[in-house]
């Protein structure tokens, strides 16, 4: 096989088509892992209504849940968070606190 006879076969193959492949991989790994730290915001939002339980520690979980989300939203590519926090009915007591820590400072 020649050197011409190489060429034309990759031209044949088109590289770019396995990438459209994983990109597109990708981009559904993303929208489930989304669509799994909605889902942690639900329930801890749900936590902080429910009967029963520490409110302090139903609080600082929905913060850091929530505050996860936003972070993760802000790495696919969403900037604003309004529409969610209205879907999702984010009390605003959760929103006051977010990515505050708790506990001892790490050194």
């Amino acid at each position: 096989m020649s050197l011409r006879d190489s060429l034309d076969l990759i031209r044949l193959v088109k590289p770019e088509a396995g990438t459209t492949a994983l990109d597109h991989e990708i981009a559904a790994e993303r929208a489930s892992s989304l669509g799994a730290a909605e889902k942690r915001v639900i329930a801890a939002i749900a936590a902080l209504t429910a009967p029963g339980g520490d409110a302090d520690l139903a609080l600082a979980t929905a913060r850091k849940v929530v505050w996860e989300y936003f972070v993760q939203r802000e790495l696919v590519g969403f900037r604003r968070h309004t529409d969610v926090i209205q879907a999702l009915n984010i009390p605003p007591q959760v929103l006051v606190g977010l990515g505050a820590m708790s506990g001892k400072p790490r050194s």
